[in-house]
């Protein structure tokens, strides 16, 4: 809705965006070497040589703002909802031009030039929006870039739907009342809204308020008024849609698309598809090898000190289920005695647990007997970040008692998760567990993930509850 309404005006934006590009490149670099220079160059590098780099930087710029959603449609029109965004953007930019800057070895780019940059050309993205955001509401008084929106219906939706539209007026999307249907004129004030008349009037309704778009949303009493409605709006110089209630589902990643036309909509879908799976999947890649290096002279140490106090295998290996319901194998430091389940079968860890050595126990308050997952995450079969996988023979119980505890397997298994940094991890609720997990889901994107990573560097690895 929003997307078509912006569209040429995003497009503008967008272009802006490259343009200020270049003029934040060129200024940063005649302030750093001219203007201010400082801290003091005493070799100019050519001007040629940053001008080469020009084409590369906007391409980048595209890219990085399209994939960090700055031209999400409600984000180029108010300054409060973008520049979050911006600044996200402006970072991962950045980091990309840095990362390119180390490895090309044919000419020095300056790092100074490269912050000068990033301030001059993050502070002309925010006046620009701050400008959009001025012209907008200029011609929004005027009635200009406006939407007239009418709702027919009253279904549960239509009070998400209206909450949502007084949100975003900065968007010129005005809402001017319900519609009524003449077999349920006694719900039609129910929403709090301006009743504009039965759809019996709807050519004179659609004159006066001067509608440009009806929203359908009727409730299952309404339902069988649908095909006289379709009869009565097809003569309309309206836009028709529909929103559909989709009742008791639980809605996550939805999603619209057109199939060989036939609308198909989709209610429960993972966020990692496409490019976005491929760019989670370079982070899990990296970072686990990363991880592995920095902590092998650990590991080794770890390894060392098992096969000397306690008689059995280095690591221990236990079915978890990851993406999909897919099982595997999940690897740990032993950290409990040899066929520690034999008398007890598969229960949860509990406090003062007799089956843990005595560096076990040390390994798990620690969480050093997970740093073996950095295999599992190299391999594919887990992720840096995600919920944390659970053993099947505890899910057949789980999924029965916990409403949309399967949902939590629409991403891959995490060595650290949203969870386990606000304390949700051992043998505690499961229910905000499950709450922490689809809020993760949900919510997902490589700067949560980085977020979680760095707050599981000061939160992850101890806790009350591991052991």
């Amino acid at each position: 809705m929003l997307k078509r309404h912006n569209q040429i005006l995003i497009t503008i934006i967008f272009f802006l965006d490259l343009l200020l590009a270049y003029v934040a490149w060129e200024s940063a670099y005649y302030l750093r070497f001219f203007w201010l220079n400082l801290p003091f160059a005493e070799v100019i590098p050519p001007h040629s040589q940053y001008l080469k780099a020009v084409a590369v930087l906007l391409v980048l710029t595209g890219i990085v703002f399209a994939f960090t959603g700055v031209y999400h449609s409600h984000r180029v029109s108010k300054l409060s909802h973008g520049s979050t965004h911006l600044v996200k953007a402006c970072l991962w930019l950045f980091i990309i031009l840095l990362a390119i800057a180390f490895f090309y070895r044919k000419f020095s780019y300056s790092r100074i030039h490269m912050i000068y940059f990033m301030g001059i050309f993050l502070t002309l993205l925010i006046f620009l929006r701050g400008l959009v955001q001025i012209v907008l509401r200029s011609l929004h008084k005027r009635g200009l870039h406006t939407r007239n929106i009418a709702i027919i219906g009253t279904s549960q939706m239509v009070d998400n739907f209206v909450a949502t539209l007084r949100r975003y007026k900065h968007t010129g999307m005005i809402l001017k009342g319900i519609i009524g249907l003449p077999e349920h004129v006694s719900s039609n004030s129910s929403k709090n809204l301006p009743y504009l008349g039965s759809v019996n009037d709807i050519d004179s309704i659609v004159v006066e308020h001067k509608i440009n778009q009806v929203f359908i949303s009727l409730s299952n009493e309404e339902k069988t008024d649908l095909s006289h409605l379709y009869e009565i709006l097809f003569d309309q110089m309206v836009d028709v849609k529909i929103i559909p209630d989709l009742g008791p589902f639980k809605q996550m990643h939805t999603d619209v698309e057109n199939f060989d036309d036939i609308p198909i909509v989709t209610i429960i879908q993972s966020p990692l598809d496409g490019w976005n799976a491929v760019l989670k999947r370079m982070m899990d890649f990296w970072g686990a090898l990363f991880g592995i290096i920095l902590f092998s002279p650990i590991m080794l140490i770890i390894s060392a000190l098992i096969k000397l106090t306690s008689p059995g295998p280095i690591l221990f290996k236990q079915e978890r289920m990851g993406l999909d319901g897919i099982t595997f194998q999940t690897l740990k430091f032993r950290s409990m005695h040899v066929d520690a389940e034999q008398k007890t079968g598969a229960v949860w860890a509990k406090p003062n647990d007799d089956r843990r050595t005595l560096l076990g126990t040390f390994l798990r308050k620690t969480s050093l007997d997970e740093l073996p997952q950095l295999f599992n995450i190299l391999r594919g079969e887990m992720s840096m970040v995600g919920p944390r996988p659970e053993r099947p023979v505890f899910i057949r119980d789980f999924k029965n008692k916990i409403p949309h505890y399967m949902l939590r397997h629409k991403v891959k298994a995490g060595l650290t998760g949203w969870a386990q940094i606000n304390g949700w991890r051992g043998n505690t609720s499961l229910e905000k567990r499950i709450e922490c997990d689809l809020y993760y889901i949900e919510h997902w994107s490589l700067w949560f993930d980085i977020k979680i990573i760095f707050i599981s560097i000061f939160k992850g690895f101890i806790n009350p509850h591991a052991y």
